[in-house]
């Protein structure tokens, strides 16, 4: 029995509604790609922000000292201190780019008052790593006031000297984009004056 042409309608209105369907679920599919994979390039880009292209303030401190020629103290009557100090400084830089620093000094203070000097020169700490080099420096009692309280330390056999300079600099992120960025040094360093070391370093 030959089959009916509304028959054979119904066959194609039903097969191209299945087709629409099939061409509709592949482009949501499609969609759901794409925004998914746009998510992800978004969150990419802000973790690649938030951590590669961050700028954080490097860190200078003193990290060890040692004596190396006389060390001199006077008695808590006539205190006085007078000695040759080589101090190992420490310029850490978390940044995924290099830290290029410019002269400075660093000051030795007893109190309020400067005991010594050095100098420091320019140089850069590479990614992620601390760049490490020595000071020497002199440093005397001459200049202090003569109410201090060193004949007091002295009696108690601890000497506590302070460390402070200022790095002016720029990070160099990913050899593109430039940042100026200072930092401070302030550390303290306590003195054992009967073993003539330096017992302890901390720094803010």
């Amino acid at each position: 029995m030959p089959s009916s042409p509304y028959t054979g309608h119904a066959n194609q209105a039903k097969h191209d509604i299945e087709s629409s369907e099939l061409r509709k679920k592949k482009r949501m599919k499609c969609l759901a790609y794409v925004a998914a994979f746009a998510v992800f390039q978004t969150a990419v880009i802000l973790i690649f922000v938030l951590t590669i292209m961050k700028v954080r303030t490097p860190k200078f401190r003193v990290r060890s000292a040692d004596f190396v020629e006389s060390f001199q103290v006077g008695n808590p009557a006539t205190p006085s201190f007078s000695f040759r100090m080589d101090a190992e400084l420490g310029v850490k830089n978390a940044n995924f780019g290099n830290y290029k620093f410019q002269n400075s000094s660093i000051f030795f203070l007893y109190g309020d008052t400067e005991v010594g000097e050095a100098a420091v020169s320019k140089s850069k700490a590479g990614w992620r790593s601390t760049k490490k080099f020595h000071v020497s420096v002199d440093l005397s009692s001459k200049g202090l006031p003569s109410n201090s309280q060193l004949g007091n330390d002295l009696r108690s056999g601890v000497l506590n000297l302070r460390s402070q300079s200022r790095l002016d600099g720029k990070v160099e992120l990913l050899f593109i984009f430039k940042k100026k960025k200072s930092v401070n040094m302030d550390c303290t360093l306590t003195i054992g004056v009967a073993e003539k070391k330096v017992r302890q370093i901390s720094c803010k």
